[in-house]
């Protein structure tokens, strides 16, 4: 299974990407699912659980965290309870990482070499993380690199999100699962046991 899953939408309010859209494109691409990971809050993305979905495909939600480290994806969450600070930027990653695990939820550094926004080589000091987005589609090669090797060193799983935030960016990166992920619970579940890999299309422009 191919799923891209780190998506954003109008729903995270920096873009004007219509989730429609965005879904029809990963069909055409061949993925078999998305997931929308809209900035700061989960219930950012409420609106398009109530969308009517093709039949067989996948959609997922997760947040997309702020914190003082650098942004940071979150799985298996099902409401904001995760945030108990009120606020939406520079929480503290270790504080977030404890919320998030407390509700059955896992913590992935977000294109954790970009550079900005991101962890760098301090990933090798924070313990806790359940997997490393290996393959963003917004970096570059080289970025991209430096986190599957982190990804090795620390024997963490890989997984890979295009980081869409316009058509043409739907799937330029993503996740191939060894087995069918068809809920939430299994999601998360396939990425804490690594089965599964991020991959990559292209680095063009």
């Amino acid at each position: 299974m191919k799923i891209d899953l780190h998506c954003h939408s109008k729903y995270s309010h920096d873009n004007n990407l219509e989730p429609e859209k965005l879904i029809g494109r990963a069909i055409s691409l061949g993925l078999d699912g998305v997931c929308f990971t809209e900035h700061h809050s989960y219930e950012n993305s409420r609106p398009i659980s109530r969308m009517k979905i093709p039949d067989g495909f996948l959609v997922f939600r997760g947040v997309e965290v702020s914190t003082d480290e650098g942004h940071l994806l979150v799985y298996g969450v099902t409401d904001d309870s995760w945030n108990r600070w009120s606020r939406n930027n520079f929480l503290k990653m270790e504080e977030v990482m404890k919320s998030v695990h407390g509700l059955g939820g896992i913590c992935v550094p977000a294109h954790p070499f970009r550079g900005w926004e991101s962890l760098g080589e301090r990933i090798f000091s924070i313990p806790g993380f359940d997997a490393l987005e290996t393959h963003n589609g917004g970096n570059r090669l080289n970025q991209n690199l430096l986190a599957a090797e982190a990804s090795s060193k620390l024997g963490l799983p890989s997984i890979g999100g295009s980081d869409c935030h316009y058509i043409h960016q739907v799937g330029r990166s993503y996740t191939v699962f060894q087995n069918r992920v068809p809920s939430l619970e299994l999601l998360v579940a396939e990425i804490k046991a690594g089965n599964c890999h991020g991959e990559h299309w292209d680095y063009g422009s």
